[in-house]
């Protein structure tokens, strides 16, 4: 019996080899999109007025045109205000986790996939973020209060809103990266430059893509391998867990955000991965041999990492230099 070689592949299959074919930009053009998040946050800091920079130079046996001074009209350390500083630290802390760079401030690029998710996640923070100034402002008073005493002289009722309702916020939208359709009609020439300018921003974007994960990859080995390496007296370092879970957790994130734009980084993080597959932190720490084992093989990944990362300043000015030929 023979076989027939002349059977079409799978539908997977074409698949597959379509997708291996898409350049990394246009796969992160494809499956992403741009989404902003901006907050609106109080500013607990004010600036000197020239009568007081004078007084404090006074001290100092300064003149007051050389002096730059702030004063502190909050105590942010109060658990009310930490609350709140703490979810915008874990809002920005998701958004980046779930997004890659974009060459444009403000901006970076989420998988279609999960916008649903994140627009969930975000307004339930809202309504969180909400209810913590709402409790913040139940302590405003006290707080001006402790001001009045900490800054003396230099307290003025003025310099404080009559309630904090409304001066804490987060937003989010999702912009877009792509030449208007006006614009075809309006003037086509004008059209293709954008296309070609925004082709080249999506270059950046798996340049940038690419290095932040080069950087942080290298960053997690390199503070692992350390705290694993046994110290100038020969004692063991002290290793915590998120030496080792920042690093799994890394490899998850990169396996959903990877665009296949460098088989060089592909290899290091599977490698990475494979050594620390099924390693518990207890284990690592209890175990001499293993500790050792983790040190040597991924000392060979960091030492490739760190070549990758002097390698990247060339690397981006020979992009460069194909993109503006390609224009």
């Amino acid at each position: 019996m023979t076989l027939d070689r002349s059977r079409p592949r799978s539908a997977r299959g074409v698949k597959s080899a379509i997708d291996a074919n898409i350049q990394p930009a246009q796969r992160l053009r494809t499956m992403f999109a741009a989404v902003r998040v901006s907050f609106t946050w109080l500013g607990v800091r004010k600036t000197l007025t020239a009568k007081q920079r004078s007084q404090a130079a006074e001290s100092f046996g300064a003149e007051g045109q050389y002096l730059s001074a702030a004063k502190k009209l909050l105590d942010t350390r109060h658990p009310a205000f930490a609350a709140a500083t703490s979810l915008r630290s874990q809002l920005t802390s998701y958004w980046k986790g779930l997004s890659l760079p974009y060459p444009e401030p403000g901006v970076r690029l989420i998988k279609q996939s999960e916008i649903e998710a994140f627009n969930q996640h975000l307004s339930q923070s809202r309504e969180t973020l909400t209810e913590a100034v709402a409790n913040l402002d139940q302590h405003f008073e006290a707080l001006k209060e402790m001001a009045q005493s900490q800054l003396g002289s230099l307290y003025d009722p003025a310099d404080y809103p009559s309630t904090l309702v409304g001066l804490f916020a987060v937003e989010w939208d999702f912009p877009s990266v792509e030449p208007p359709d006006y614009l075809l009609r309006l003037s086509p020439k004008l059209y293709e430059q954008e296309k070609a300018r925004i082709s080249a921003r999506f270059d950046q974007a798996v340049q940038l893509a690419e290095e932040a994960f080069t950087q942080e990859l290298s960053k997690l080995v390199s503070h692992l391998t350390e705290r694993l390496s046994a110290g100038a007296d020969g004692q063991k370092k002290v290793f915590r867990d998120s030496a080792l879970t920042n690093l799994t957790e890394f490899f998850t994130r990169f396996k959903n955000l990877n665009v296949r734009s460098n088989p060089d980084l592909d290899q290091l993080v599977e490698t990475a991965e494979r050594v620390l597959a099924g390693t518990e932190p207890g284990a690592v720490r209890g175990n001499d041999a293993l500790r050792q084992q983790i040190t040597t093989q991924l000392s060979a990944v960091a030492a490739t990492l760190d070549g990758m990362l002097i390698d990247q300043p060339r690397r981006r000015i020979l992009r460069n230099v194909r993109t503006e030929a390609s224009s």
